[in-house]
């Protein structure tokens, strides 16, 4: 019997770093005509909808993420009548569509700070006199501090690139702004929206400095998670709810804390929130056997997550420091079986399906990230993971932009044999077992219970149950024996006989008792 629940509460979310999946224009830089031409390979890949980054107006100081009109396409991707066009195309394949939005922060190019500069509204922004020091020791995320000055001497915050400066959300303007987006987007048929820095917004009274450990994202900081933030997410499910449809959201919360994100998940705020916890781990049974149960016991409507455009590829993570180890591959496929088993939505990565490591050795002048920039060189930044897809060919740009067309990051050449035109015929591929297992999930859909019963496992392995479905999960250096079972449904690789070798999952069909 399958139970009528709303379609996000178990779905497989496919993020789109717009910049980087597929180029129509033929300018090297992906778009909304690229993404709606490729659509129907995300509908055969078997997901249930696709979360758009930020595609509107923007200077592009950070990818995007720097909002200059909230209302419009930025030419590099396209037209509002793309966007519509895409929407609808999602919709006719049975794909759900969720966009970016970015409360926090608007562009320096954005009308109102543009206003600010002039010394026009400036009490929607966060202004404060300062001598020749900063009005406190907040430190930008982007490295360097979080303040700067205006040629008549006032300091702007902006947690983020200087071209990024943070809205002020005490200022009752930013909060019907905001409403307002949220309407365009919905009447134009949007399904969700993933929101960007969902625990930023307030900032402490006063502003007072951080402590002496630093700013990171914690529950308890003058920065981020403040109370009054709860209240913005009340209002935003009124108007999510006034729409028919299903409308969700869900907020980007890095947290110290399964409670503190749980604070954002509650009937009348956000539908979910991402739990970034998995993506941080190592690669451990006890460390997932802890995750698994700190969030399954802090939220009703968990989410699973392991790579997206800002963190480094999971394939590339779990594989010793190895760029191209097979290692890392093996596990990341494993982590995914168990991601898919357990109760709640998942989070694709664009690219995981097709094993995609981290590129590690971009040339400096390629980079164009501001954190790379703006450390001096010191950090990498976060392009390592945004290179555009490889789609079909031999070479550059393997069909992700037209031929002859030099992509905005350079892609690898090793990545030709990544490609999906090379791994679709081929069911051992990685791009097969993705398609293979998000079939089997979707079998299993509305029939398996929402809890987890933990069965007797070698402290390196996981094994849970959910009605008849049983995962394995061996993230130990010896062979584990296989619960009885009456079948398996898939694994990660080839299970020999009763045992499940090192770095592999597997699910099993239990009959129930």
């Amino acid at each position: 019997m399958h139970m009528e629940i709303p379609w996000w509460r178990d779905a497989v979310v496919y993020e789109i770093y717009v910049r980087s999946f597929a180029d129509a224009s033929g300018d090297g830089v992906g778009d909304l005509p690229g993404i709606r031409q490729r659509l129907p390979y995300l509908a055969e890949l078997g997901v249930d909808a696709i979360w758009l980054t930020p595609f509107y107006r923007s200077p592009m100081a950070d990818g995007g993420y720097d909002v200059a009109d909230y209302r419009d396409v930025d030419p590099l991707f396209g037209t509002l009548s793309d966007f519509d066009e895409l929407v609808s195309e999602a919709h006719r394949l049975g794909l759900r569509v969720i966009v970016d939005i970015v409360p926090n922060h608007s562009s320096s190019a954005h009308e109102w700070f543009q206003a600010a500069l002039r010394g026009e509204g400036r009490d929607r922004y966060i202004f404060r006199d300062g001598g020749e020091s900063p009005p406190n020791n907040w430190q930008s995320t982007f490295s360097g501090p979080a303040w700067s000055k205006t040629p008549d001497g006032q300091w702007y915050l902006h947690l983020f690139a200087p071209e990024q400066p943070d809205f002020n959300w005490r200022n009752p303007e930013v909060h019907s702004e905001f409403l307002d987006v949220l309407r365009f987007w919905l009447d134009r048929g949007v399904d969700g929206f993933r929101i960007d820095v969902a625990m930023g917004l307030y900032k402490a009274e006063g502003l007072p400095d951080t402590p002496p450990e630093g700013q990171a994202f914690k529950a308890e900081s003058p920065i981020w998670g403040r109370p009054e933030v709860h209240e913005v997410y009340r209002d935003w499910r009124k108007v999510l709810d006034s729409y028919a449809g299903e409308r969700m959201a869900i907020g980007e919360v890095w947290t110290d804390s399964a409670e503190d994100l749980a604070l954002y998940v509650r009937p009348d705020e956000l539908h979910q929130s991402f739990n970034f916890a998995w993506l941080e781990a190592p690669w451990s049974g006890p460390a997932f056997k802890k995750i698994i149960d700190d969030t399954l016991a802090a939220v009703t409507a968990p989410t699973w997550v392991l790579s997206n455009h800002d963190v480094v590829r999971h394939v590339t993570r779990y594989g010793d420091g190895l760029a191209n180890s097979t290692t890392g591959l093996a596990r990341a496929r494993a982590a995914l079986l168990a991601m898919l088993a357990l109760p709640g939505s998942a989070y694709l990565y664009q690219g995981e399906e097709l094993g995609l490591p981290e590129v590690k050795d971009l040339p400096p002048e390629a980079r164009q990230d501001p954190i790379f920039a703006r450390s001096k060189g010191e950090l990498a930044g976060r392009d390592g993971c945004r290179v555009p897809i490889p789609w079909s060919g031999v070479a550059e740009p393997y069909g992700f932009s037209p031929e002859g067309t030099r992509p905005w990051l350079p892609q690898p050449v090793e990545w030709a044999a990544l490609s999906a035109e090379r791994q679709s015929n081929d069911p051992g591929s990685t791009l097969g077992f993705y398609q293979e297992a998000l079939r089997v999930r979707r079998e299993l859909r509305g029939t398996l219970p929402d809890e987890i019963t933990w069965l007797d496992a070698p402290e390196e392995a996981l094994i849970f149950s959910r009605g008849p479905l049983t995962c394995v999960i061996n993230c130990g250096s010896e062979p584990v024996r296989l619960p009885p079972h009456e079948r398996v449904l898939i694994g990660s690789a080839p299970v020999e006989g009763h045992l499940l070798l090192p770095d592999t999952a597997v699910w099993l069909h239990t009959p129930e008792a």
